[in-house]
Formats: structure tokens, C-alpha cells, sequence
């Protein structure tokens, strides 16, 4: 069958763009550090169908996804013919197959908003890329859980092969995410602090890592686990000057943090509820919260005293939104990706924990993907 092309509609302000859904035939598993082998022209021109993980309904993802072979279309002038090389399965990639993200593709549709590929064949009247060339997509919506596809020239942006892959496949989202919200809502210096909570999140690693290198101090808060030493030891590792519990929010010892540290510019809440009202009150004077998710699933409650006292700014953050808002010129996004390029090969920036699985392997990813204390990102390497 042919796949059409879908359209995936920001319904808050009726914007739709147009991502083609298309792939080939499924490929070799690649580790990490490994360059891959490049593409023949006759081999893009051999490959007719691709494996793709589709969804005709909302639902709960292990019951409505399915792995299914589908036809590739035909290559245009300005499009390029790719092979997916990773696929991570993000919390919003859940959602959107669930029906409840506030972007929804036409159905049936095919998993999975980030990822790496590298390009097997270009049309006509490509400029901007080459064979070879590794690209990760500019938006959400052009469905990465497939071994191939079609894509536009324009809907893909290149990345250097000399990252690790799993970093490649990583890039788009939760690092992004991270540069933006230390970038663009307060101006630290080195030695200011940053607080967050969701800190062993894919964000809340590259948030770490990121303000470790511009030397901003992290207080980074986890829900109370079994493993809490030892993830405490990882995320310090990484850079984290700071990793509480959350109870300890609400307790006196933070009166003796912050004899050592200064307190927060900025507070990053992916979680709501009591969390992100407990970021609040151990703000600065004028500070700033910016709530990017909502894992908790509930809802922000800002103290009066905050806003009259302390004079807090509440703020959101959509990645999503940004790359919309920046795509009639990609200087910043360009920018942005070759500074965390820059940093990963310092070795400043690694990919989170991740566990690489097989796309036929799909069922028990997801699964995994969706529970609770999660502590490792799953990856479908092609």
C-alpha cells in the first residue's frame, strides 16, 4: 500500500504543515561510535518498501502500533532518500500515540518525532545535502520509527558523523530543550545555580551537563527510590553539583544548601504538581520558572507570597514551538546544534542512559518506555 501524506495540525492555532511518510527495506544494527557504511546510488533505486512501526488509532501504544511493511514513493526533485539509523521513544512520542499531544498527525501515521538518519540518495534539485550525510528532522511529525523514507529537503537539517550516534539520534529534543531554557529566560553567570526537578529526565541530564560547562551550579531533585545512591553518584558525574529528593524540598537542610550556594536564578519544572510549587519558593528575588513538561499530571500552583514578594516569573517552554518560530531562518537552530556538536566531541555532552532495541523488538520497548523510575531511554536502532 502507499502511506499518504499526513498532516499534522497545531490545533491551538489551526497551523498545519505537510511530512511525508514513506521508507525501505530494514538494515544493519550499528554500536555507537561506528561511522556508517555508505549507500550505493543502485541500492536506494533497488529498495521498494520499508518496515515502519504505523498507527491507525489512538490508543494505548502497545495495542495500536504495529510494524508493517509499506511502499516508498517515488523520490522528487527536492527530496532525499534516507536510512534511519536510531529512533529514540520519547514520553511525547507516547502521547501523541495516545491521542492526548497537543499536535496530532492524520492517521494512519507512523511513530516517533526524533531520530538520525543517514542520506542514500538525493534528488535533482537538493542543494543542502549530500550521500552520506547524517540529518535529523527540524520538526515534529515526520515519523522516525521506520527503516527508510522520502523526506523533503527542507524538513531535515545535517548533523556531523563524528558524534556518536546514539548522541545523533538523541540531539533534537531534550538537549535542545535544555540550551534554550539555560539560554533564553535568564542571563547566568558562572556561579549562579540552576534548580530542577525531573533531573535524571533526558532534559534534566542535558541540562546538567550543559550548565556544568558554563560552570552554573545544578540543584537537581528526583523522586525517593530504591537506587536514589547510586543515581545520585551518576547525575554527580555528570556535573550535578547538587541531587536531592524531593522531600528534602520542605526541609531545613535547605537552609544549610544554600549557606554554600547561591540560590536559584532559574527553576526548570517538568513535573507540576507540589514539585514545581516547592521550586518556586526557593527562587530568588525576581526569578524565573519555566515549566516545559508535566509528568506529574498536575497542575502548577503558584503561592501568592511568590508572585507579591518575590516578584517570580512563571513561564512555559515548547521546543517545538521555538523551531517553528525560528524556521524561516535556520541560523539559530544551525547555531544551536553546532555548539552541542561542539560540546559532545569535548566530551562535555553524552547521550543519555539508553537501551538500544531491534524495531521488531518494538513491543517491549514501548512497554518499558512507559513505566515508572524509568532510568534509561529506549533507542530502535535499524
Amino acid at each position: 500500500m502507499w502511506l499518504p501524506f499526513h498532516t499534522v495540525c497545531l490545533r491551538s492555532q489551526k497551523v498545519c504543515r505537510r511530512s511525508v511518510a514513506a521508507a525501505l527495506s530494514q538494515c544493519s544494527r550499528h554500536s555507537e561510535n561506528a561511522n556508517v557504511s555508505l549507500f550505493s546510488h543502485s541500492a536506494g533505486l533497488a529498495a521498494q518498501t520499508c518496515k515502519t512501526l504505523l498507527f491507525r488509532k489512538h490508543g494505548d501504544p502497545s495495542k495500536v502500533v504495529q510494524l508493517e511493511d509499506i511502499d516508498l514513493p517515488t523520490i522528487g526533485e527536492k527530496d532525499v532518500l534516507v536510512k534511519m539509523l536510531a529512533a529514540p521513544i520519547n514520553p511525547s512520542d507516547i502521547n501523541m500515540i495516545q491521542g492526548t499531544y497537543a499536535i496530532l498527525p492524520d492517521l494512519p501515521a507512523v511513530g516517533g518525532n526524533e531520530g538520525v538518519a543517514q542520506v542514500v540518495e538525493v534528488g535533482s534539485q537538493v542543494t543542502s545535502l549530500k550521500t552520506g550525510d547524517w540529518v535529523i528532522p527540524k520538526d515534529t511529525g515526520l515519523g522516525t520509527w521506520r527503516t527508510e523514507a522520502v523526506l523533503a529537503e527542507d524538513d531535515v537539517i545535517s548533523l556531523p558523523n563524528d558524534i556518536p550516534l546514539l548522541s545523533a539520534a538523541t540531539l533534537g529534543v531534550n538537549p535542545c530543550t535544555a540550551f534554550r531554557m539555560l539560554s533564553d529566560f535568564e542571563y547566568l553567570n558562572p556561579g549562579d545555580s540552576v534548580i530542577q526537578n525531573a533531573a535524571n529526565s533526558g532534559v534534566g541530564q542535558a541540562v546538567i551537563q550543559i550548565a556544568a560547562a558554563r560552570g552554573i551550579h545544578t540543584i537537581n531533585v528526583v523522586r525517593d527510590r530504591p537506587e536514589f545512591t547510586q543515581l545520585s553518584d551518576r547525575l554527580k558525574a555528570m556535573g550535578g553539583t547538587h541531587v536531592l529528593k524531593e522531600e528534602t524540598l520542605r526541609r531545613p537542610e535547605m537552609m544549610e544548601l544554600f549557606k554554600t550556594c547561591t540560590k536559584p536564578k532559574l527553576a526548570l519544572n517538568g513535573v507540576g504538581g507540589k514539585s514545581a510549587t516547592e521550586l518556586l519558593r526557593h527562587l530568588q528575588f525576581g526569578g524565573s520558572m519555566v515549566t516545559y513538561g508535566g509528568m506529574g499530571k498536575q497542575p502548577v500552583t503558584v503561592p501568592v507570597s511568590s508572585l507579591i514578594f518575590k516578584d517570580v516569573k512563571v513561564r512555559g517552554f515548547w521546543v517545538t514551538r521555538w523551531k517553528r518560530d525560528h524556521s524561516s531562518d535556520g541560523r539559530a537552530f544551525r547555531a544551536m546544534l553546532d555548539e552541542l556538536c561542539h560540546l559532545i566531541r569535548r566530551g562535555k555532552l553524552t547521550a543519555p542512559a539508553c537501551t538500544e532495541v531491534g524495531l521488531q523488538d518494538y513491543s517491549e520497548a514501548l512497554d518499558a518506555a512507559m513505566q515508572p523510575f524509568t532510568s534509561a531511554k529506549q533507542v530502535l536502532v535499524m
